[in-house]
């Protein structure tokens, strides 16, 4: 079917996850008129396979964990068992809720929501089945998916978080490939279950893209918990006969399980969609952009997991509503990918803005940072967690990186963003009062400590 006026836009978006719904409806806010396009549901793998339905299995596991621990805490609680079918009834009843409510604000917005498989049929159109989408700009947001490593493919025992998320049973013992974020996320879902743990990890360390303080103290509390952590550990094969996966290593060690979860990495979703035959620039599967997330293609910008650069919901749904504001000519800010910030929602939690100590030494030489230990902290003596606040800043001058780790670091993060991303230094922070009793303080006390003024300070 040739393209109608109704089919012309000032915007069409393909991909419905993160960065194209936050495009969409800030767009159509601004007056634009956008056709949105999703091959899947809306809200695409943050919502529906990724953070949303990952945290509720977190926090499902932390409940399993409150329940055994009671004791500690002068309350008899007993733990029976965990339930996948009531685990995934709630896990399903979080994501459906969010859903009907993104749902409810792309219909409002009056944006023309396409469902279907598009692809770009030139630098101005977009395909969807019998239809042609015609935009005075187009939005690549396709996003990203799980992978895998060359002949190790996916079934039976052997499974991605796309499949974990669908569980219907605790497995006994579980091998997970990869000591990413994803991979230590499950690897602490699973350990809560009761599953025997091990994470087989090809890099020196847990985590390689948090400070290296980070990674020893996540190390130290996974062996705390009894989960089996094999680091500089390439994996070589992994076989399924009956109901055990045994996993080979490089090494010669084998390990058998009842479950491996592969935990390597999402790649780009833009294979066979028409980008490069519309002239897109596409490297190893991503979409190299400009600062202002501009493509090589006039009119065509792109959008979250196919850009290099962190793979990250908030980072996509920041980049969506920056190309919105922009297209619209309000020339806003470009989006600062050194002050995003990353959390890790394993136990213990992981949470940091800006740079390593290692990265600020590349680039600036000459630093000083500061470890706060959680143990002078009175909020986290009493929920019974250990960790740090590490704080980086250039010698006498801002700061430049936070790294927390200990239980709901991750809540931290808003004020550690607002001190890197403005700059500040530790003397401009100690100032600043802290709630008592709060974790908050530790972020407090590691400034004042940075400052020359500690109080309760022991690194």
């Amino acid at each position: 079917m040739s393209a109608t006026a109704a089919d012309d836009y000032d915007v069409v978006i393909l991909g419905g996850g993160s960065g194209g719904y936050a495009c969409a409806l800030r767009s159509a806010e601004l007056g634009l008129t956008v056709a949105l396009v999703e091959k899947a549901e809306l809200g695409g793998t943050c919502l529906h396979r990724g953070c949303i339905p990952t945290k509720a299995f977190l926090h499902a596991a932390e409940v399993a964990d409150t329940a055994r621990e009671g004791e500690r805490f002068g309350v008899k609680t007993t733990f029976e068992s965990v339930d996948m079918a009531g685990v995934m009834s709630y896990k399903n009843s979080v994501v459906s809720r969010l859903h009907k409510g993104l749902q409810g604000l792309v219909k409002a917005a009056k944006i023309e929501y396409v469902t279907g498989s598009g692809r770009l049929d030139g630098p101005r159109t977009v395909a969807v089945d019998d239809r042609r989408l015609t935009g005075r700009h187009i939005v690549l947001a396709t996003g990203s998916q799980a992978k895998t490593l060359p002949g190790l493919e996916i079934g039976g025992r052997i499974m991605t978080s796309d499949e974990a998320l669908g569980l219907d049973h605790v497995p006994a013992r579980v091998v997970v490939l990869g000591g990413g974020v994803i991979g230590v996320e499950f690897a602490s879902v699973f350990r809560s279950f009761g599953s025997d743990v091990t994470v087989v990890e090809a890099l020196p360390r847990l985590v390689a893209g948090e400070d290296e303080a980070v990674s020893k103290q996540l190390e130290r509390a996974f062996r705390k918990r009894k989960i089996t952590v094999r680091t500089g550990a390439r994996f070589a094969s992994a076989t399924q006969a009956g109901d055990v996966v045994t996993v080979t290593l490089e090494s010669g060690d084998t390990i058998e399980a009842d479950l491996l979860l592969v935990a390597v990495g999402r790649g780009p979703v833009t294979a066979g969609l028409g980008y490069e035959e519309a002239g897109i620039a596409v490297e190893r599967g991503f979409v190299p952009t400009d600062e202002r997330l501009n493509t090589n293609v006039e009119g065509v910008r792109a959008v979250g997991d196919i850009v290099p650069g962190l793979q990250l919901a908030h980072r996509g749904f920041a980049q969506g509503i920056f190309v919105a504001e922009d297209i619209a000519g309000l020339s806003p800010t470009v989006v600062d990918e050194l002050s995003i910030p990353r959390v890790t929602y394993c136990d213990p939690e992981i949470a940091s803005v800006g740079l390593t100590e290692a990265q600020a030494r590349e680039r600036y030489g000459d630093v000083a940072t500061y470890e706060y230990n959680l143990g002078g902290n009175g909020r986290s003596q009493i929920l019974g967690t250990q960790g740090f606040v590490k704080v980086v800043r250039r010698a006498d001058g801002p700061v430049v990186g936070i790294h927390m780790i200990g239980a709901r670091m991750g809540e931290q993060v808003g004020e550690a963003q607002l001190i890197v991303g403005w700059e500040a230094f530790p003397e401009d922070v100690a100032a600043f009062i802290h709630a008592h009793p709060t974790q908050n303080e530790a972020l407090g006390e590691a400034h004042l400590a940075l400052a020359g003024k500690p109080l309760h300070a022991h690194s």
